[in-house]
């Protein structure tokens, strides 16, 4: 079968930087160290179960979910630059 001048494992190469990619952006999202006992944005007080869940946590529950709606524009990459993804 015929494929132009695509490899086999062009696609697959594609995922894997793609999924590399988001893990590398998830982790520097991270913080390091201890907890916060207070939310950095509106010092209310974080609990000792999401202190445990969450290793380095700064912000409440209310706070983390704001800012994710905020940061939730990202739609990801466009690797292989079809027409059909531009349009969407």
């Amino acid at each position: 079968m015929a494929k132009g001048f695509v490899n086999d494992d062009a696609v697959q190469e594609q995922i894997d930087a793609t999924v590399a990619d988001a893990v590398a952006r998830a982790r520097s999202k991270q913080h390091k160290g201890p907890g916060r006992s207070h939310c950095e944005e509106c010092a209310a007080p974080i609990p000792e179960a999401r202190r445990k869940a969450v290793p380095g946590v700064r912000l409440c529950v209310k706070c983390q979910a704001e800012r994710d709606r905020e940061e939730n524009v990202f739609s990801g990459y466009n690797r292989r630059g079809s027409k059909d993804s531009q349009l969407r």
